[in-house]
């Protein structure tokens, strides 16, 4: 295998990479600071669409974690970086919350469920029926139908909660239409990523604590890939999959001196 090069941009997810259940994962704190002080490109990625980047880096900060929100990659921003590249100045019926709402006000969406261009589905604590059943009707009359990312379930305190990809399967089952997924594993959302932080895949790294999104992403998108052991993927769950990362390693704490 030819000799990668080295890393000169750092991608990484961040629930069971840098956080877990509302706490700094031990090394977090040293890996971004790291990041900061070697001035090289980073970005913080999340499939999770409910808040805006300015929200999640006033979490992260009351964690204490400085995570500028210039270096912040939702699933609900590449979802709106794709409808701009699509259709500029488009209509859509949106099933979110505020991070996917602002994301498509400041491309210069209107937010319509007269005739939308698409139904944009994204993740919510309050799936209603009545929501539901507008969709399908929407994507029956014509709508494109786009999802921000794929996930099944999502985390909580209580235990996993219904997310996009369970409902986005409810809207495909009554419609016959699948969706388009914008975040991971979709390699777009690591694209149009580096774009923003002008980095090249190449020379670019993803880290990640999920086989089936993180690391696939990173792999389709050329990167060099880390699977840390502290989120979903468990050691021995790795050789299920087909594809492998570039390294495992225990946590993000290992991964400091790389910087």
């Amino acid at each position: 295998m030819a000799e990668r090069k080295p890393i000169e941009s750092w991608l990484t997810d961040m629930d069971g990479v840098l956080i877990h259940e509302g706490v700094p994962i031990p090394g977090a704190d040293a890996f971004i600071k790291r990041l900061q002080e070697s001035g090289k490109p980073f970005l913080v990625l999340t499939n999770n669409s409910i808040y805006t980047a300015r929200d999640l880096h006033a979490r992260l900060r009351r964690m204490g974690l400085e995570v500028p929100v210039e270096n912040i990659w939702t699933s609900a921003l590449a979802t709106a970086k794709f409808l701009d590249d699509q259709r500029p100045g488009g209509t859509a019926y949106v099933i979110g919350e505020a991070g996917l709402t602002t994301a498509l006000h400041d491309i210069g969406y209107v937010l319509t469920d007269s005739d939308p261009d698409y139904v944009v589905l994204g993740e919510t604590r309050t799936y209603s029926f009545e929501a539901m059943t507008k969709a399908v009707r929407l994507i029956n009359n014509g709508a494109r139908f786009i999802c921000t990312n794929p996930d099944e379930t999502g985390p909580s305190l209580q235990g996993p909660l219904p997310a996009t990809g369970a409902v986005a399967a409810l809207i495909t089952k009554a419609t016959g239409k699948d969706p388009y997924f914008a975040g991971k594993p979709n390699p777009l959302m690591m694209r149009t990523g580096l774009n923003a932080i002008g980095a090249h895949s190449e020379t670019s790294a993803m880290i990640g604590d999920r086989m089936d999104t993180d690391v696939l992403a990173g792999l389709e998108a050329g990167m060099q890939t880390f699977l840390v052991l502290t989120g979903l993927t468990k050691q021995s769950e790795v050789d299920r999959y087909p594809f492998r990362p570039s390294k495992i390693v225990d946590s993000i704490a290992d991964l400091v001196e790389r910087v």
